[in-house]
């Protein structure tokens, strides 16, 4: 991380007080010279003054030119007194971006410019001692190094927490938005599960009505009387699935309408009721089967029904389910395709399928489905007993 991307804007509050120790620092410095510079080196205190104003004008822009500022406000520190506040300001600035190759010469500078200053830059006469003000001047520059670079760590931490938290919120947006995506693939996959079957059964009727206008009355009724049952019962199955959505409930546990294994015997002789021929055979104990897996294959199931009686409504279907908890559950549903396209058939729509192989690969199974060269469709899927 860059010392740019964690330095804060400082508030109107953090600027004042800046300034205040600035000018604290200054006058620690400058008030004992100023009586000797007034009587005797008026040339001094204009220097001093000038110096200083001008320490104080281009401390501002520190973070913008860190070396630079701190420079120049070290050297002006020679002679100038009252540049020693914009100066410590500056060295501890620079040293929040804890860049060993800028503050190390700076220290050094600051050092050797506050020594030359005490040395010959001070009031004629004072008497110090020279070993104890270069250790007390090698502390100061210390302590303002370190605080500093105490300021920079912290605010490189302040800066990591915050990135991560951005980047938290918005690894939950896109794990919302995916639940949500998922969560639309999910209903619209349900409705068509539910409501395919139903309307491919209404279009079947309504078209034998198109159709066929030689009818007896008696048989003209018994259709539409199919036809307004199936259109109840869809419409049914629709709202449950609607109130599931507006209800919003949970993930874990599935909703209304959710069929089983146990319900495709009630299916198959449903569909041979609205005329299909089905040959049905199953060899597996689905009261054993998890309800995981027995709700996908009487999907599968469903689907297979469906898709042959949209495209091969007068074909006999071979239902055929084998397995075990060894090898896995194997359905196959064959039927002949129509040699040409029936009257006032569904559209096409190419999603039963889709939804189906997405259904089978969630489960951890395989789906397959082929047209052979003898005219006919087969669809095969495999699932595992445990999922």
């Amino acid at each position: 991380m860059r010392p740019e991307d964690y330095q804060p804007p400082l508030s109107w509050w953090s600027t004042l007080w800046r300034f205040g120790l600035m000018v604290a620092l200054s006058a620690v410095v400058f008030v004992p010279r100023l009586d000797y510079q007034l009587e005797h080196a008026r040339w001094w205190l204009a220097a001093d003054l000038a110096l200083g104003v001008i320490s104080y004008a281009a401390v501002w822009w520190r973070r913008s030119y860190p070396v630079a500022i701190a420079t120049f406000t070290n050297i002006a520190g020679l002679v100038s007194a009252t540049s020693a506040g914009p100066a410590t300001l500056a060295l501890v600035s620079l040293s929040t971006r804890r860049r060993w190759r800028e503050i190390v010469p700076q220290a050094i500078l600051s050092f050797v410019c506050g020594a030359v200053s005490a040395r010959y830059f001070s009031e004629p006469g004072t008497e110090t001692n020279t070993y104890v003000d270069v250790g007390v001047l090698a502390a100061v520059v210390g302590m303002m190094v370190a605080w500093g670079m105490y300021i920079g760590s912290r605010r490189e931490l302040l800066a990591s927490w915050q990135s991560r938290a951005q980047l938290a919120e918005a690894e939950q947006s896109a794990k919302v938005a995916s639940a949500r995506t998922a969560e639309r693939t999910r209903i619209a996959r349900e409705m068509h599960d539910v409501l395919a079957h139903r309307i491919s059964t209404v279009n079947m009727y309504a078209g034998a009505l198109a159709f066929r206008d030689d009818l007896p009355p008696q048989q003209v009724r018994e259709t539409a009387t199919v036809i307004a049952e199936t259109s109840h019962l869809a419409l049914t199955e629709l709202r449950e699935v609607l109130g599931v959505l507006r209800e919003g409930p949970g993930d874990a546990a599935p909703e209304s309408p959710q069929a089983g294994p146990q319900d495709i015997d009630a299916l198959v002789d449903d569909n041979r009721n609205t005329g299909m021929r089905i040959e049905y055979a199953a060899t597996v104990d689905f009261s054993t089967l998890p309800s995981a897996v027995g709700r996908t294959l009487y999907r599968c199931v469903q689907e297979s029904l469906t898709n042959a009686r949209k495209h091969a409504p007068a074909a006999t279907v071979h239902v055929r389910i084998t397995g075990d908890q060894e090898s896995g559950i194997d359905l196959e549903v064959v039927n002949a395709l129509p040699l040409a396209a029936t009257v006032l058939s569904a559209p096409p729509s190419g999603f039963g399928l889709v939804g189906l192989a997405e259904r089978v690969e969630l489960s951890g199974g395989r789906e397959s489905h082929r047209k052979t060269a003898d005219n006919r469709f087969i669809l095969r899927v495999w699932l595992p007993w445990q999922t």
